[in-house]
């Protein structure tokens, strides 16, 4: 089975002092990367789709759920600051089935790079742009064999 990690899609500027930036949407550009990752994901045929909570995240596995036939699902451990011990529970719950789970920049890294520190290989680069999407492989109680991260450009 894979987990599929994917960065949630640009969705403007940053805006600190915002107290609803859980709100904020995708941006034109951000809409463009959902629609590839459902164009690649719909292939693998995940059977479970969860979100952080914020709109923006939603918003990126939204389009792939649609495809499915699948209801996004979210999950407060996804959401931005969410200590690494939640969030890895979270994908410890779903190591047996295929599944997305769209997150951000702060949690992302830290799960793969628990994973890493566990003996996951990483062939190749790694990153967590905006709208890219991490394929954690072959789960053996403890981590995954492989992590490939795949930038979605437009």
């Amino acid at each position: 089975m894979t987990l599929y990690l994917v960065r949630h899609g640009s969705a403007g500027a940053r805006d600190d002092s915002d107290p609803h930036d859980d709100d904020r949407p995708l941006d034109p550009i951000g809409h463009q990367q959902a629609e590839r990752i459902r164009d690649w994901l719909v292939h693998e045929a995940p059977i479970v789709v969860r979100s952080s909570p914020y709109r923006r995240c939603v918003q990126t596995v939204d389009p792939l759920a649609a495809a499915l036939g699948l209801d996004v699902v979210v999950d407060e451990r996804l959401a931005e600051g969410t200590p690494i011990e939640e969030s890895w529970a979270l994908v410890e719950e779903l190591v047996t089935t295929t599944a997305v789970l769209c997150s951000h920049g702060d949690v992302i890294p830290e799960l793969v790079s628990r994973a890493q520190r566990r003996g996951m290989v990483v062939p190749g680069k790694s990153g967590c742009s905006k709208g890219s999407v991490w394929a954690l492989r072959h789960w053996d109680d403890r981590t995954f064999a492989t992590g490939l991260y795949t930038p979605v450009r437009v």
